[in-house]
């Protein structure tokens, strides 16, 4: 069966079969991800991994090594605990691991595209559904210029519309129209209906 199948089956749903169908679908995402040898969270611009490690390894025990597109770590000598085909490129120069408390190895990617949710670590892993990821509260600050301003504006447009002002948008047309009529006198607006 497609994902469109999988999709247009979900769209036939009644809203108590679709929040059923959404309860079980997190329920075996939940068990895939804890079924991993390691736990991650992530934000639009980093992963977070934390890989246990037996209790009293010492960070000369470890290898580690961390590339745009690949990812691995285990004890040197043995099989990796995790290793693969990253999911998405990470900048190698902003990432790190830290061996925490001599039980953990603590990844962070920092994600090249910081416009997209990872579905998986490793290529080879379970997925988890981007669509219903709950980002956390983000600051203004954190966005690139352009999403910073493509928000500022809709915020504007927003606030605008709740007080019955004309948007942004409405504001450059009838400024163009002003400055139109400015530069044609001769011409008699009086009953033009515009838009």
């Amino acid at each position: 069966m497609s994902s469109v199948d999988t999709q247009d089956d979900y769209d036939k749903l009644s809203p108590e079969e679709r929040e059923i169908r959404d309860k079980a679908d997190r329920q075996r995402e939940a068990d895939e991800q804890a079924a991993l040898p390691y736990s991650w969270k992530q934000s639009l611009q980093d992963v977070d991994i934390v890989v246990p490690v037996p209790k009293g390894t010492r960070a000369r025990e470890l290898s580690v090594l961390i590339a745009k597109k690949h990812l691995s770590v285990g004890l040197k000598g043995n099989d990796p605990i995790m290793a693969g085909e990253l999911c998405q490129d990470v900048k190698i120069e902003e990432s790190t691991w830290t061996l925490e408390d001599q039980s953990s190895v603590e990844l962070h990617l920092e994600k090249v595209n910081k416009m997209q949710w990872w579905e998986n670590v490793l290529t080879h892993h379970p997925k988890v559904d981007t669509k219903k990821i709950q980002p956390e509260n983000s600051k203004l600050s954190d966005l690139d210029g352009e999403t910073r301003g493509m928000v500022e504006k809709m915020m504007f447009d927003n606030q605008q519309k709740q007080l019955g002002k004309p948007t942004s948008d409405e504001i450059k047309k009838q400024e163009a129209l002003r400055k139109f009529q400015l530069a044609h006198p001769e011409l008699d607006f009086s009953k033009a209906k515009i838009s």
